[in-house]
């Protein structure tokens, strides 16, 4: 099977709404959806996803990583396009549901794969004038994946684009379809070029770094301080979140959010693109208007190995992780 998954599994769950309210769903082994050609997600754009992970631990348990900041951002998501939350009893049901039913697809421990979980909303049924659906389905589906980068924790090279991912005030802090479609002409350029992806600037002034492709950006100063930028069109990354947390906490490191000037990017000693697929791809180089800035000797930094390691760490269960940071699908 081309791509990130690996196969296609058997189970998926299904709920849908009623009178403006969720139902509770079922699991299904249809992979399609029959819906209506004037549905809203064609035409209007209203649908959105989320991404997680489970993981099949040292002692054989599963495991799913801070699924609580999912349903958080999910819910935030769906505000924001005017459809009705997603019930936490709802949501759990549905992920556990999904993974329990398609657990012998989960890669066993020390292959360093895991179970991709998708949950999406989208707005379905006639609707020819731009305005919120009247029905809604929540669906949630997984794949087992390897490596979202090939090669595994290698250090990769990037390009800037002037094609900007989302507007300023508009809607990169959701993960809606739309801002996926507009990064793919990008993307594809900057591969034709011989990258591995792109690096987003901020909409407003070009000027400060934004996002790495579908992933968020960090680096890594020469006095030791893991900044992450600050903009009103990232995505809030779980990912991100987690490595701030795990920098200040576990490794004694200052931490800030802040602009991050693409022409001061030779401030950061290492440089990393972190997110749910990616979890953390190094960053070797970024190119800039032709100019060209490497980071460190062009190898995976210690500080992106030791952040990967310890994130693996728990995901897999070898290291402890912090309090409510793992839920066991049992």
């Amino acid at each position: 099977m081309a791509g990130y998954a690996l196969k296609e599994t058997e189970y998926r769950y299904r709920a849908y709404t009623k009178d403006g309210k969720w139902e509770t769903g079922e699991l299904t082994t249809d992979k399609y959806l029959h819906i209506h050609e004037g549905s809203n997600v064609f035409h209007y754009g209203q649908g959105l996803f989320e991404g997680l992970k489970a993981y099949k631990t040292k002692k054989g348990t599963v495991q799913l990583f801070r699924p609580d900041l999912n349903l958080i951002r999910l819910n935030e998501g769906l505000d924001r396009i005017v459809a009705p939350r997603i019930p936490e009893a709802l949501f759990f049901e549905a992920v556990e549901a999904v993974v329990k039913a398609n657990i012998d697809d989960i890669p066993e421990y020390g292959s360093q794969k895991s179970l991709y979980i998708r949950p999406f909303v989208i707005g379905h049924g006639m609707n020819l004038g731009v305005k919120p659906s009247e029905e809604y389905i929540f669906s949630v589906f997984c794949a087992p994946v390897g490596t979202y980068f090939a090669g595994g924790l290698q250090a990769l090279n990037f390009v800037t684009t002037d094609y900007d991912r989302a507007a300023a005030n508009g809607m990169g802090k959701v993960k809606v379809a739309g801002n996926y479609g507009a990064s793919l002409y990008p993307r594809q350029q900057a591969l034709d070029a011989g990258y591995s992806g792109v690096i987003y600037l901020d909409p407003s002034t070009h000027t400060k770094i934004d996002e790495v492709g579908a992933a968020n950006f960090f680096g890594v100063t020469y006095d030791n301080v893991l900044v992450t930028p600050k903009s009103s069109s990232i995505l809030p990354s779980i990912t991100r979140r987690s490595i701030l947390w795990i920098a200040e906490h576990m490794l004694g490191m200052k931490t800030e959010e802040r602009e991050c000037f693409i022409d001061n990017v030779s401030e950061f000693k290492e440089a990393g693109a972190c997110g749910t697929a990616a979890i953390i791809t190094p960053i070797k180089s970024i190119t800039h208007k032709g100019k060209v800035t490497t980071f460190g000797d062009g190898e995976v930094g210690e500080t992106v190995r030791k952040l990967y390691d310890i994130l693996l760490g728990i995901y897999y269960g070898e290291i402890e992780a912090p309090e409510g940071w793992v839920l066991e699908v049992k």
